[in-house]
């Protein structure tokens, strides 16, 4: 996505060879017109497989997982990272560890609301070491649904997350992949365009 990689290169701050920082437009004051296409090419990427979900991992996911179940009309859900007292049901769950907060987490998912009857579609805004995406992997293999894949908004291509999914069968696309960076320097991956 051209016009991702050009607000990457604008408006990302590279802090240093492993942390982008892209809290102006995509993950704490978002551009609402850039989340919607984001949604859509998520939808045009996906076509014509039977999506009835839309799965992330909150925070930053939420936006991008929304906009993707808009333009696929599917609701979609996001993994809470602390069980809620209302979330009083059977749950799914898996550990995560953001590098991020550098903590770890049980994201947990109710399980009225993911099944073997669904074909899911994962969503988040970053994949870099692959820890919160694998861990929703599980939890969609754990509730008998199917994969119909992931999808992330900037992947870090030179972490090893793309290589973790890939491994478990995972098809991965990626809107705007980063082969390198440092302060003032970024590099894409140039990947073949998804008709």
């Amino acid at each position: 996505m051209k016009v991702l990689q050009e607000r990457i290169r604008e408006e990302g701050l590279i802090l240093s060879d492993t942390v982008l920082k892209v809290d102006s437009f995509l993950n704490h004051q978002v551009d609402t017109r850039l989340a919607l296409e984001i949604g859509r090419e998520f939808a045009r990427i996906f076509a014509g497989r039977p999506i009835t979900k839309v799965l992330t991992i909150e925070a930053s996911g939420i936006q991008f997982a929304m906009a993707a179940g808009i333009a696929l009309d599917v609701p979609f859900i996001y993994a809470k990272k602390k069980k809620a007292v209302t979330l009083a049901e059977k749950v799914y769950s898996a550990p995560v560890y953001s590098f991020t907060r550098q903590e770890s987490y049980q994201v947990s998912i109710s399980q009225k609301y993911l099944g073997p009857e669904d074909k899911v579609l994962i969503v988040d805004d970053f994949l870099a070491t692959g820890a919160a995406l694998v861990g929703l992997v599980d939890i969609v293999k754990e509730s008998g649904a199917e994969l119909a894949g992931v999808g992330c908004v900037i992947e870090k291509s030179f972490q090893e997350g793309r290589g973790l999914l890939e491994a478990k069968g995972v098809e991965v696309h990626s809107l705007a992949r980063i082969a390198s960076m440092a302060p003032g320097v970024v590099h894409f991956v140039e990947e073949a365009v998804v008709k």
